[in-house]
């Protein structure tokens, strides 16, 4: 018995197979440039050698689906396997989704009602979860919603100082995302640290090309950098995080550009990307800081500077004192040089490093980077986001 959890993008379909009881992962794999004449995939089972997902030109996400399928059972080791659920990743819940839930026909529609708040991805999401019914149409499908996790956050939080009208008609407010991501490293952190269920208090730092910070006591969410959508925040691979509101108007003014090319930009030629003018990739500007390139280590300077104040921000929201920072996502789990500059302007709070530890991602000591009896710890938790939508079908199936 296996669970198949499915991520669609606009334009990609990314996949991982679980064992349902033991949880180990049975295979691996993404199809992408759907809709293209490169249409193309590649399916990963530990122990054999990587097999191509056969795409035609043009493919469709329902394609992309029967050909995953297909290469699926072309694999040896998979062939006594059955997927008998399916677990989705939906970007938006708005306020309509507080958990996952068991895909009927309303929760399908529900998810299309809310493409106004994620355009670029509700609507694949939706046609990916269709796609998987077609494929599989005895098996229970389940959706977790990266939303859904800051739906305990309170009113002043989330709130925007907007007029009324814009939050109970056209629902202006913060939502937060990486919910699954935050929440799987949070339950991770407290196994680790042994620290009380009903009695703690957690800073999570997902970075990766896209980054957000949040704040977790008890389990649950009570701040996040994000907000109506991942463009608010901090600095990220090509989105600029927060600037100015009247930025928009200013640049319309100043350069002629329409307000959706600005909003263009700063989602996707901002950021690091346009710190740097060279890279969105961490790895990359790493690289170009060490060899003397300027402008790479402003953008990594302005990365770690905003991370920082955003991490500081969100102690206010703890009502305490921190138990833990943790460090998770591409550049949070790789990148030793953004922690070592971020916990050092976080020196005030009490945050430390153990560079030796640092250097090795805490290795030997479950993740731990801070130096032994300070506090408030930390981690370096790796995130698997794709195992947290598997737990979450099997949880809303039993």
């Amino acid at each position: 018995m296996a669970t198949l959890v499915i991520n669609s993008g606009s334009s990609s379909v990314k996949f991982a197979l679980f064992d349902t009881l033991s949880e180990a992962c049975l295979a691996s794999g993404i199809a992408e440039c759907l809709g293209t004449e490169n249409a193309t995939g590649e399916l990963i089972v530990p122990g054999e050698k990587n097999r191509p997902i056969n795409l035609r030109k043009g493919a469709t996400a329902t394609d992309a689906m029967h050909a995953i399928v297909a290469a699926l059972r072309l694999s040896p080791a998979l062939k006594n396997v059955d997927v008998t659920a399916l677990g989705h990743r939906v970007v938006h819940g708005g306020e309509r989704f507080s958990g996952p839930e068991l895909v009927t026909d309303e929760v399908i529609s529900g998810i299309r009602d809310l493409c106004s708040l994620a355009p670029l991805h509700n609507a694949p999401n939706a046609s990916g979860i269709e796609a998987a019914q077609a494929v599989f149409p005895k098996a229970p499908n389940i959706v977790v919603f990266d939303t859904a996790f800051y739906q305990t956050i309170a009113p002043k939080v989330y709130r925007y100082a907007v007029p009324e009208n814009l939050y109970t008609d056209h629902a202006v407010r913060r939502y937060g995302f990486h919910g699954t991501s935050h929440q799987f490293v949070s339950t991770e952190a407290v196994k680790r640290l042994s620290l009380d269920l009903n009695n703690h208090r957690l800073l999570s730092a997902h970075l990766g090309n896209g980054c957000s910070a949040t704040a977790i006591v008890n389990g649950k969410a009570v701040d996040t950098s994000m907000g109506i959508t991942p463009l608010e925040g901090m600095v990220m691979g090509t989105r600029s995080g927060n600037v100015d509101p009247n930025l928009h108007g200013y640049i319309v003014d100043q350069t002629g550009m329409t307000l959706k090319e600005v909003t263009e930009m700063l989602n996707k030629v901002s950021g690091l990307l346009g710190l740097s003018g060279t890279s969105n990739d961490m790895r990359t500007l790493t690289a170009h800081h060490l060899n003397g390139d300027s402008r790479a280590t402003l953008a990594i300077e302005v990365f770690c500077f905003r991370l920082a104040r955003e991490l500081a921000g969100l102690m206010v929201s703890l009502e305490g004192t921190p138990d833990a920072l943790l460090f998770t996502g591409g550049i949070g789990e790789n990148s030793r040089i953004v922690r070592e500059i971020t916990v050092k302007q976080l020196a005030a709070f009490g945050f430390a490093l153990d560079l030796e530890s640092n250097l090795s991602n805490g290795r030997d000591r479950g993740g731990v980077i801070s130096p032994d009896g300070t506090s408030p710890a930390v981690l370096v938790v790796p995130t698997n986001e794709e195992l947290a939508i598997a737990r979450a079908t099997k949880a809303i199936l039993s």
